[in-house]
C-alpha cells in the first residue's frame, strides 16, 4: 500500500475527494436506476393493469346497460299503440351498448397483450396470456350466441309474438348471466395479476431501499476507510515529527525520525533529520570547543552576545591563579605518559570547584590555572565570594587528588610532594576578545591579573596555600574566614597593601585555627610596632596552636634578621618583594 503515500498531500486530499465523489455518483446512479425501475413498474400498474381490470369491470356494466336497453325497447314496442319513436331510440341505444361491450373487452385484451409484449417488466405472461385468450373466447361466444338470440327476438317482436319474445328474453338473460359469470372469473384472475404486480412493485421498492442503503453504507465505509488510511499516512509522520521535535527540545539529538513518505511531510521529516544532524554536529563542535574554552565563553562566541565583540570593556573582576607545588621534581620522576595523566587528573580535580562556583577558566599554562569571576557571567557583588569558596574547595580536593594519583600511575604510593598555591585579587581589568588577525581569545588583562599571579607566587615565601588581596576580602564579606598575613608590595608595585590567607568557610574554623589567628594577629601588631620580643612570643604561641605554621615561621626569621640589622627609621611594617 506504499504507493498510496507517494503523491503529495494535495494529491492525496484531491484523491480522497475524487474517490468520495465517485462513490457518491455511483450510489446516486444506482438509486436513480432502481427508482426508474420501480417507477416503470408503477407506470405499468397504473397505465395497464388497473385500466385492463377497469375495462373488464365495465364489460359487466355495459352488458347490464345493453340488457336494460333491450327491455326498454320491448316495452316501447309492446305498448298499445306502440311508441315507435321510443322504440327507435332504444334500438339505437341497444346497438351502441352492444358495441361498447365488445370495445371494453377488446381494450382489456390490448392492454394485456401490451403487458405480455413488454420485456422490460417482470410479469406472469402465461397467466396473462390465458386471461387474454379467455376474454377473446368468451366475447366471441357471447357475441355469436347472443346475436342469434337477439335476431330471433327482434323477429318475434316484429311478429308481435310476445310469448316467444319473453322466452327469447329469458334465454338472452341466461346467456348474459353466463357471460357475466365468466367475465367475473376473468376479472378475478386479472385482479390477482394486479395484486401480483403491486407486490412486485413493493418488493422492488423495498429492494431499492435496501440496496441503496447497503450501497450508501458500503460507499461511506469504503470512503471513511480510505480517508482514515490516507489521513493516518499523513498524521503518523506528523506525530513522529512532533515527537522528534520534543526529543530535540529535551536535548536528545541522537534520535532521528523515520521517513516513510515522499510527500511534503516526508520532505519536512528529511529536512528535520538534516537539521538534527547539523545540531548534533554543532553540539559536538560546541562540546569540543568547550573543552578548549570555557563553555560560557564558547556559548557567547557562538551566539550573538557582547562576548563576540572585539572591543574590550573595563570591568571589576576577581582573578584566581593556581599552580602545582613540586611539579618540577614530579615531572622528573615519572614517564611522559604518566606525567600527562597526572597533569590531566590534577587540572580536572582543580577545575571542578571553579566550574561549580560559576568561574570562567581562562587558560591552562602548564600546571597553572587562570580563572576569573565577574560580569556578564556572575553578578559583581557575588564574584569575590564565589572565587574564595572555589579556592577553599580546591584546597579540600587535595586529599582526593593524593588518593587518585597512585591508582592513576598503577603504583602503591607517590613519595613526591604534591600541593597547590593560589592567589586571588579583585580589581579593574580589561575584558574582551584579544589577539591577532590569526587567533583571538576572550580574556582579561590588568593590574588585578598581575596581582593575583604575584600572590600565587608569594605563597612560597609564607608557606601558605591561598593568599587573597584586601579588595577581594572586602568584597567577599563574611562568607569566608581569613587572617591578615602581612602588608606587602609585590614585584611591580610601589605601594604595599594588606594580604590575607584563606582559612576556610565562615564558621568552619577549629579551636586551634582560632587560637592561631588570634596569636598571629598579636604577633603581627607587635612586629609592626618593632616590639620584637612580644612579636616573637606571639608567633611562638601561634606555632604551639598549629605546628609548622608557615607565616609564623617566615616572620620569626624576619625578626631575627631585623634584630641583627634593624629596619629603616621610616619603616611602616610593610614588606617589599624583590623577586617573583
Amino acid at each position: 500500500m506504499n504507493w498510496i503515500f507517494r503523491p503529495s498531500i494535495r494529491r492525496k486530499i484531491v484523491g480522497i475527494a475524487i474517490g468520495l465523489i465517485a462513490l457518491m455518483i455511483f450510489t446516486s446512479v444506482l438509486s436513480v436506476f432502481m427508482a426508474n425501475t420501480v417507477g416503470h413498474l408503477l407506470d405499468e400498474l397504473l397505465a395497464k393493469y388497473i385500466p385492463a381490470y377497469g375495462h373488464l369491470a365495465r364489460v359487466d356494466i355495459r352488458s347490464l346497460e345493453r340488457a336494460l336497453s333491450l327491455r326498454q325497447m320491448m316495452i316501447a314496442r309492446m305498448q298499445n299503440p306502440p311508441d315507435e319513436q321510443a322504440y327507435t331510440a332504444r334500438l339505437r341505444m341497444f346497438q351502441s351498448k352492444n358495441a361498447e361491450v365488445e370495445q371494453e373487452a377488446e381494450a382489456a385484451r390490448k392492454l394485456i397483450i401490451s403487458i405480455i409484449e413488454d420485456p422490460s417488466t417482470p410479469s406472469d405472461n402465461a397467466a396473462l396470456g390465458r386471461i387474454e385468450t379467455r376474454i377473446e373466447d368468451v366475447t366471441n361466444d357471447f357475441r355469436r350466441h347472443l346475436n342469434d338470440e337477439d335476431a330471433a327476438l327482434m323477429r318475434q317482436l316484429e311478429a308481435k309474438n310476445y310469448t316467444e319474445v319473453r322466452n327469447s328474453l329469458a334465454r338472452a338473460d341466461s346467456l348474459r348471466d353466463e357471460y357475466t359469470q365468466k367475465i367475473d372469473e376473468i376479472r378475478a384472475d386479472m385482479l390477482k395479476q394486479v395484486y401480483a404486480s403491486t407486490s412486485t412493485i413493493i418488493r422492488k421498492q423495498q429492494q431499492a431501499i435496501l440496496i441503496s442503503t447497503a450501497v450508501t453504507a458500503l460507499a461511506a465505509t469504503i470512503g471513511l476507510g480510505f480517508a482514515l488510511l490516507v489521513s493516518s499516512g499523513i498524521t503518523r509522520p506528523v506525530l513522529r515529527l512532533l515527537q522528534g521535535a520534543r526529543e530535540v527540545e529535551a536535548g536528545h539529538l541522537d534520535r532521528p525520525i523515520s521517513v516513510s513518505t515522499t510527500d511534503e511531510i516526508g520532505q519536512l521529516s528529511a529536512a528535520f533529520n538534516r537539521m538534527v544532524e547539523r545540531l548534533r554536529r554543532n553540539e559536538k563542535i560546541r562540546e569540543t570547543f568547550g573543552r578548549y574554552f570555557d563553555p560560557k565563553i564558547a556559548e557567547g562566541m557562538i551566539g550573538d552576545t557582547e562576548l563576540s565583540a572585539t572591543k574590550g570593556q573595563r570591568r571589576v573582576m576577581t582573578v584566581l591563579f593556581c599552580d602545582m607545588k613540586g611539579f618540577t621534581p614530579l615531572s622528573e620522576g615519572v614517564t611522559p605518559q604518566g606525567l600527562v595523566k597526572i597533569i590531566n587528573c590534577y587540572l580536572s580535580t582543580m577545575s571542578g570547584p571553579i566550574r561549580k562556583h560559576r568561574g570562567i577558566i581562562d587558560k591552562y599554562i602548564g600546571d597553572a590555572i587562570m580563572a576569573y569571576w565577574g560580569p556578564p557571567f556572575v553578578d559583581e557583588k557575588d564574584q569575590a565570594g564565589l572565587a574564595c569558596l572555589a579556592a577553599i574547595d580546591m584546597i579540600n580536593s587535595l586529599e582526593t587528588l593524593h588518593k587518585r594519583l597512585p591508582d592513576l600511575l598503577d603504583v602503591r604510593s607517590i613519595s613526591l610532594e604534591c600541593d597547590i598555591r593560589i592567589g586571588i585579587a579583585t580589581g579593574e581589568v580589561l575584558a574582551g576578545s584579544i589577539g591577532s588577525e590569526f587567533m583571538m581569545s576572550y580574556t582579561v588583562m590588568g593590574d588585578a591579573v598581575n596581582l593575583a599571579s604575584r600572590l600565587e607566587a608569594v605563597n612560597k615565601e609564607y608557606g601558605t596555600r591561598a593568599l587573597v588581596s584586601e579588595a577581594t576580602i572586602a568584597a567577599a564579606g563574611s562568607m569566608v574566614e581569613v587572617r591578615e598575613i602581612d602588608r606587602l608590595a609585590v614585584v611591580g608595585q610601589t605601594h604595599a597593601q594588606p594580604v590575607f590567607e584563606l582559612m576556610g568557610r565562615n564558621g568552619a574554623l577549629t579551636p586551634d585555627q582560632l587560637a592561631l589567628r588570634a596569636r598571629y594577629a598579636e604577633g603581627l601588631a607587635a612586629y609592626r610596632a618593632q616590639k620584637w620580643a612580644e612579636a616573637r612570643s606571639a608567633f611562638t604561641a601561634a606555632l604551639e596552636a598549629v605546628d609548622n605554621d608557615g607565616p609564623s615561621l617566615a616572620l620569626l626569621k624576619r625578626i631575627d634578621d631585623f634584630q641583627s640589622k634593624p629596619p629603616a627609621a621610616d619603616w611602616n611594617g610593610s614588606w617589599h618583594m624583590e623577586r617573583k
